[in-house]
């Protein structure tokens, strides 16, 4: 590379869709322990657009400071084309995905949006042979979530959401719904429970019934004419992929001993309530993990587990991409593509 500079995605401000510039940037530099990757594709994920506009869905005293310009992203595949001296795990040419310095790179800091990223090679991972670039940039983050909420933490760092470490259940034999199955982390749940032997009620729009029961789906529940709380018992296990204050209706749809993880848990005011009915209710936050990304690889390698692409958008779009986000009922991830 003869050039310090890259095409990136920056904001000089918080604000809508509108605040992302495709413009010329540093060269990230490469530091002890990472891998430069010439980026192919970029995934989108929900604190993209959080940070976009300034963290504003997070009680200030939680929201990072940030300077400006900084980079969105974390979820990337491309291609190394450089390691620092002290990497043996991969090498020139080696295709590779990752989830980049999350969540520590909440600031900013992981600055995927761009056609060059430095990643430590802990979080990094060889790319899936059997998927490309845009397939796989849609899994880190949102395969990772599913998979630490419901298979392994793979981590034993404190939990920031509750007192206590989140925990996994067994899946063989259960009944899970899903709610918000069609989006990002809700298919790649779906797919899950299913692989690990559980009987998977899907809830979403309709539109999305003939997908998620592609994908596994052996109930399907039209939240558009159905309120899911009204109908669903004796469920096992709830993923919650929307979260938020109104988790807690699907506190009734629970059998005793039965268990609500939400992904998003900011809201959620009912723990007198499931504590009362004997349910478990219990997050975490996704942290990035390379060697959970390699565990994963072959599911994906091999179709057992789907990325499903909503759309894809250049690099130069990026604010269409958000633009797109921001008007919902997302089906799977929406994916960058960098020339």
């Amino acid at each position: 590379m003869t050039s310090t500079m890259m095409k990136a995605v920056r904001q000089h401000a918080f604000g809508g869709p509108e605040v992302l510039q495709y413009e010329d940037a540093p060269m990230p530099e490469l530091n002890a322990g990472e891998v430069l990757v010439r980026v192919h594709a970029v995934g989108l994920n929900p604190p993209d657009w959080y940070l976009r506009d300034g963290y504003k869905m997070l009680p200030e005293e939680w929201r990072p400071e940030v300077t400006f310009p900084f980079i969105l992203g974390t979820d990337i595949s491309g291609m190394v084309t450089a390691i620092a001296d002290d990497v043996t795990d991969f090498a020139i040419g080696d295709a590779v995905y990752a989830m980049v310095r999350f969540p520590d790179g909440l600031a900013g800091g992981s600055k995927a949006y761009a056609e060059y990223v430095s990643v430590p090679a802990s979080e990094l991972a060889i790319k899936p042979a059997g998927i490309d670039h845009a397939h796989a940039a849609g899994a880190p983050m949102s395969l990772l979530t599913a998979w630490q909420f419901m298979i392994d933490l793979g981590h034993t760092a404190p939990n920031p959401l509750q007192a206590t470490s989140h925990q996994p259940v067994p899946l063989k034999g259960k009944t899970v719904l899903v709610n918000g199955a069609a989006g990002g982390v809700g298919h790649f749940a779906v797919q899950i429970a299913k692989l690990k032997g559980a009987h998977v009620i899907a809830v979403a729009s309709g539109r999305h019934e003939a997908l998620l029961r592609d994908l596994g789906a052996d109930e399907f529940i039209d939240y558009t004419k159905t309120p899911p709380e009204e109908v669903a018992r004796n469920i096992d296990l709830v993923i919650d992929a929307l979260g938020g204050p109104t988790t807690g209706r699907f506190l009734t749809t629970l059998k005793r001993g039965g268990a609500l993880f939400p992904i998003f848990p900011l809201g959620f005011s009912g723990e007198k309530e499931a504590e009362k009915l004997g349910i478990t209710v219990s997050t975490t936050q996704v942290r990035s993990s390379g060697a959970q990304l390699a565990e994963v690889a072959h599911l994906l390698d091999s179709g057992e587990i789907r990325v499903v692409l909503d759309s894809t958008f250049a690099l130069a779009d990026a604010s269409k991409a958000h633009e797109r986000a921001a008007k919902g009922h997302i089906q799977g991830k929406i994916v960058l593509t960098v020339d």
